[in-house]
This record gives C-alpha cells, structure tokens and sequence, in this order.
C-alpha cells in the first residue's frame, strides 16, 4: 500500500491550490504538508485526552461516537469534518467499501462489532486482543471518512484498551517491521479472518505493558 488514496471523482479530491497537490483543500488555507501534519498532531492529542474523558469503562460505543471523533479532531481544519465520505476510495491498488454503502455499513458495524465488544470488559488479555481486532480490522475496511480513518480506529482501540484495565496502546511498530504485517492482517479481514490482526495486537499490548513496566 502507498500513502496516498486513491478516489473515483474530484469532489472531494481537491488540493489546496499552491500545495502542489500535498494537502488537501482546508478551511486554514495551509499548503504546506509540514504544517498540516503539525496542525492534525496537536488536534489528535487534544482528542485523546477529551476522548478518554468523555468514554468511560461502562460504555458502549456508537457510530454517532465515532462520528463526533472525527469531528472534534478536524473541525475548522476540513469542510467534511464528522461526516462519512462522499467518494469511493483506495489505496495500493485495494478498495475500501464504496462510499454509497457507508451509512449501513456503520449500522451494522454498530449494531454488530460495536454491541458485542463494546464496552470491553472481559476477563483476560487475550479476550481483550481478539475484540480489539476485529473491531479495528472492521472499521479500517468500512474506511468511513476522506482522511484520518486509521488514526480513528487506533484511538478507539486505545479507548477499548482503557475499558479493558490496559493502560494507552504504543503503536510504534507499526510505522517499522510490522507494517506489512499490519497491512496485510487488515486484508484477510474482508473473509473475516481477524487471527492475523490478533496476533499484531497481541504484539502491540505486549509491548506496551513491557514498557509500562508490567
């Protein structure tokens, strides 16, 4: 996979005139990639800390919620802040789910995944890793939004992580050797194989407690 989507028409596909097609159009008139990845960083970690407020350990998560993560994320940064995609997207070559379908696919995602592993209590680590995965494997298929869906579906695994007892995930190694792998464990998700995700979950909680010191 690259970095960059890939989408079937222009309405939303448009970049900020003077970005030399890096950043897409915003409400800041920022063109310069840098600066962007700036903005969003400092936005991001004012979410994470209002989310972790806002979700405690009884509730059971929505696709309102998910939602309004986005939105308090990018508001005033992009015009389509808290709202589903109006665009088919993909990347590398593979193809989220078609923007047309997303409403459903929230529902059933919420009616499904979200009912039954949400709020995530349950009694070991390795109940807690399978309900992570498939959450995650399920919501970055569904790609709901323009941009911002992994590190969506990351927060809400931190946030499940922290129903769970967990302390916040550290998904470094993500952006290292288990990159592919991750890539990949996303991919067998479309037949509804989660093991390979599992297994990069486990990783990722195995790592973060050893540098909890647990």
């Amino acid at each position: 996979m690259t970095d960059r989507y890939t989408t079937s028409h222009l309405t939303e596909d448009q970049y900020e005139p003077g970005s030399n097609g890096t950043v897409l159009r915003n409400l800041l008139g920022i063109t310069s990639k840098e600066e962007m990845e700036h903005v969003e960083e400092e936005r991001f970690e004012r979410l994470m800390e209002e989310a972790a407020n806002r979700f405690d350990s009884d509730h059971r998560f929505t696709a309102l919620d998910i939602l309004w993560l986005h939105k308090f994320w990018l508001d005033g940064v992009f015009p389509w802040a808290g709202a589903y995609r109006s665009v088919n997207i993909g990347k590398g070559g593979f193809m989220f789910a078609a923007a047309a379908h997303l409403p459903e696919l929230m529902r059933q995602f919420e009616n499904d995944q979200l009912a039954r592993l949400t709020p995530c209590r349950f009694e070991s680590d390795a109940d807690v890793v399978t309900a992570m995965a498939e959450v995650h494997v399920e919501l970055v298929l569904i790609h709901p939004f323009r941009e911002g869906n992994g590190r969506i579906a990351r927060l809400l695994s931190v946030l499940m992580a922290l129903q769970a007892g967990l302390p916040p995930l550290d998904f470094s190694e993500l952006w290292g050797a288990k990159r592919e792998e991750y890539f990949a464990a996303v991919r067998a998700g479309i037949d509804r194989d989660y093991r390979p995700m599992e297994r990069v979950f486990s990783g990722i909680v195995e790592r973060t407690l050893t540098l909890c010191g647990r």
